[in-house]
C-alpha cells in the first residue's frame, strides 16, 4: 500500500506531503490543475525515465519520495534482500532529479540503479492510463496473468523444475558429445603418444637422478688416466718399492756383519716401504670406487636425452611426461567408454524430456481451462461497461516441440469490439475508452490473484456517459476491497464511490509571480461541493448541489 507521497521542487509542485490510506482514493480538479504532473512525479519515484524539465525553475534538483507498506511475504521484499537492501517495515523509494538531467535512485536510503528501482516499483504499483497500460498490453505478462487467475502455481513450478532437469541433461549430453568428438579427432596422435611414452615409461624425479649419475660417471672417466699414471709410478717397471726392498735387504746383511752404522737407514727404508704400502692400498680403494663402465655412461646419457627430447616435443618437463601419458591414456579411455557414457546420458535426457512433456502437457490443459474461465469472467463484466457486444479472447497457442521453462504455451489477450470485426491485440483493436474499460474488467477479475497491491487509474472514464461511469465507479470500488486504488477522474459517479477525495488545484504565489499545484483532502461538505462542480461545470447551481448530495448518499 502507498502510505505517503512527498514531492519537492517538481515543476509546479513546490512542496507536497501527501498521506494516503487503504481503499479507493480519487483525485479530481480542473483540467490543467496538475494531476498529470503528480502522476509523473510518482512515476519518477517508481523508476520511470528522468527528465530535467521536471525540476522546478530556479532549483538545482527536485525529488520524490514514496513510502510503501508491504506484506511480509511480498515478492518485492525478497528482491530487496537479494540486493542487500535493508528490508525495513516500510519500503521507501526515493528519486532525485537534477537540473542537468542526472538522476539518483534510493531504496531505504541505499543508492540503487534506476532499473532496480523500476523493478521493485513495478511489483508494487501499476499506473494505468488509456494507452500506457503495459501490464495489459504487453503480451509478455499475459501468460503470468492467466496462471495467476487459474491458480496454476503448482503446475507452473513443476514445469520449471522438470525443464531445469531436462536442460541439465541436455548440457550433459552436449558436453559428452564434445568429449567424444575431440577424442576421435585426436585418436591417432593419442595412440602414438601413449605407445611412445608407454615404452619410455617416464618416472617423476628420474631426470635429476640420471643427471647426477651422469655427472659422476663423467668425473670418473676424466680421472681414469690420472689413476693409471699413479698406478704406473707406484707399481710399474720403475716402481720404487722393489728397489727400496732390495736395498734394505743388502743393508740388513751388512748390519748382520757388524756394520751397525746402517741401522738408521734401514729403519727409514722400512718406514718408507710402509708408507708406499698404504699408498697402494689407498690407490686400490680408489680404483674400486671409480670402477668405470663406459657402457653405463652411454646408457645413462641415452635415457636422459630421450626423456628431455620427449619433454621438448610435448612442451613440458621430464616430470610432466607422466601427466602427458595419463592425459592421452585418458583420451583413449574416453574414446573407448565415451560412447557408452553418451548413450547413458542420452537415455537420461530422453527420460527427462518425457517427464517434461508430461507436466508441460498437463499445464497446457490447465491453461486451456483457465483461459476459457478468464474469458467468461471478463465478458461477464463487459455489459455494464457498455461493451456487451464485445468479446474478450485468450489466444492460447501451444507448440509441443517447444522446450522452455514456461511450457509449451504462448498466451495473448485479444478482443473483438463488435460482431463481425476481426479480433486482435488490445492496443491495436480497442479505442482509448474501450481499452480502459477492458483493462478495468480484467483488473477486477484478477484483483485477488496476483495483482499489484496498488493500482492507479489515470482518467480511464474519459469519454464515457453517466451509466458507464457509474459502472466504472462500482468496479473500482470493488477493486479497492482487495487492493489500494488511486483514480484520477472527471466523472462524478466515480468520485462519489471513493473512500477518500483529494482535490488538485493551482494556487497563485507571491501575488501571481508564479503558480503552484496544491493537493488537499476534502471533508464531507467540501467533497459534496466538488462533486457538484463536476456535475454542473463552471457555475455550481443549487440543482447541482442537490444532485451531488443525492449521488453521495446513494453510493454511501
Amino acid at each position: 500500500m502507498l502510505n505517503a507521497l512527498s514531492v519537492r521542487n517538481i515543476v509546479l509542485i513546490d512542496q507536497l506531503d501527501l498521506a494516503l490510506g487503504a481503499g479507493m482514493t480519487v483525485l479530481t480538479g480542473e483540467t490543467g490543475a496538475g494531476k498529470s504532473i503528480l502522476l509523473d512525479a510518482l512515476a519518477l519515484a517508481l523508476g520511470g525515465r528522468g527528465d530535467a524539465s521536471l525540476v522546478r525553475q530556479g532549483q538545482e534538483n527536485g525529488q520524490v519520495v514514496a513510502v510503501l507498506e508491504l506484506a511480509a511475504d511480498h515478492p518485492a521484499r525478497a528482491l530487496l534482500r537479494d540486493n542487500a537492501i535493508p528490508d525495513d517495515e516500510d519500503v521507501i523509494l526515493r528519486r532525485v532529479q537534477y537540473g542537468d538531467g542526472r538522476t539518483r535512485a534510493f531504496i531505504n536510503d541505499q543508492p540503487v540503479s534506476a532499473s532496480l528501482l523500476k523493478k521493485v516499483g513495478s511489483q508494487i504499483i501499476e499506473i494505468h492510463g488509456q494507452h500506457d497500460d503495459r501490464a495489459l498490453v504487453d503480451m509478455a505478462t499475459h501468460r503470468a496473468a492467466l496462471d495467476a487467475f487459474g491458480e496454476l502455481h503448482v503446475e507452473v513450478a513443476a514445469v520449471r523444475e522438470t525443464w531445469a532437469v531436462l536442460a541439465e541433461a541436455q548440457q550433459g549430453v552436449e558436453e559428452q558429445r564434445a568429449l567424444v568428438a575431440e577424442a576421435v579427432a585426436a585418436e591417432e596422435y593419442a595412440r602414438h603418444t601413449v605407445e611412445e611414452l608407454g615404452k619410455l615409461k617416464p618416472v617423476r624425479g628420474e631426470e635429476d637422478e640420471l643427471a647426477e649419475r651422469r655427472q659422476q660417471l663423467q668425473q670418473a672417466e676424466r680421472a681414469a688416466s690420472d689413476v693409471i699414471e699413479i698406478d704406473e709410478i707406484l707399481n710399474g717397471p720403475n716402481a720404487p718399492s722393489p728397489a727400496l726392498s732390495s736395498l734394505m735387504r743388502r743393508l740388513l746383511r751388512k748390519i748382520d756383519g757388524g756394520a751397525s752404522l746402517f741401522q738408521p737407514i734401514v729403519d727409514a727404508l722400512d718406514a718408507s716401504l710402509e708408507v708406499l704400502d698404504r699408498t697402494n692400498d689407498a690407490l686400490e680403494d680408489l680404483k674400486r670406487e671409480m670402477a668405470f663402465d663406459p657402457g653405463e655412461l652411454e646408457a645413462v646419457e641415452e635415457r636422459l636425452f630421450s626423456l628431455r627430447a620427449a619433454a621438448r616435443k610435448h612442451q613440458t618437463t621430464c616430470d610432466g611426461l607422466a601427466e602427458v601419458l595419463e592425459k592421452y591414456q585418458g583420451d583413449l579411455d574416453t574414446l573407448q567408454s565415451g560412447e557408452s557414457r553418451l548413450r547413458a546420458l542420452e537415455a537420461q535426457e530422453a527420460t527427462a524430456r518425457a517427464r517434461y512433456r508430461e507436466v508441460a502437457s498437463a499445464l497446457t490443459a490447465a491453461r486451456a481451462s483457465a483461459a476459457k474461465a478468464l474469458s467468461e469472467a471478463v465478458e461477464a463484466e463487459l455489459p455494464d461497461l457498455k461493451l456487451g457486444a464485445a468479446r474478450f479472447i485468450v489466444d492460447h497457442q501451444h507448440d509441443s516441440e517447444r522446450v522452455a521453462a514456461t511450457g509449451f504455451d504462448q498466451i495473448a489477450f485479444h478482443v473483438q469490439t463488435n460482431p463481425g470485426t476481426a479480433a486482435g491485440p488490445l492496443l491495436k483493436v480497442a479505442s482509448g475508452g474501450e481499452l480502459s474499460r477492458f483493462l478495468l474488467a480484467l483488473k477486477v477479475v484478477l484483483a485477488d490473484r496476483g495483482s499489484a497491491p496498488v493500482l492507479i487509474f489515470d482518467e480511464i472514464d474519459t469519454g464515457v456517459g453517466g451509466a458507464v461511469a457509474d459502472a466504472i465507479g462500482r468496479r473500482l470500488a470493488r477493486l479497492a476491497k482487495t487492493v489500494q486504488v488511486l483514480t484520477v477522474t472527471h466523472a462524478p459517479q466515480v468520485a462519489a464511490r471513493a473512500n477518500r477525495h483529494l482535490l488538485i488545484e493551482k494556487q497563485m504565489v507571491d501575488e501571481g509571480a508564479f503558480m503552484r499545484t496544491h493537493v488537499r483532502p476534502l471533508d464531507k461538505p467540501a467533497r459534496q461541493e466538488e462533486v457538484a462542480r463536476m456535475l454542473a461545470g463552471a457555475e455550481i447551481t443549487s440543482e447541482a448541489r442537490a444532485a451531488a448530495k443525492k449521488l453521495l448518499s446513494a453510493v454511501g
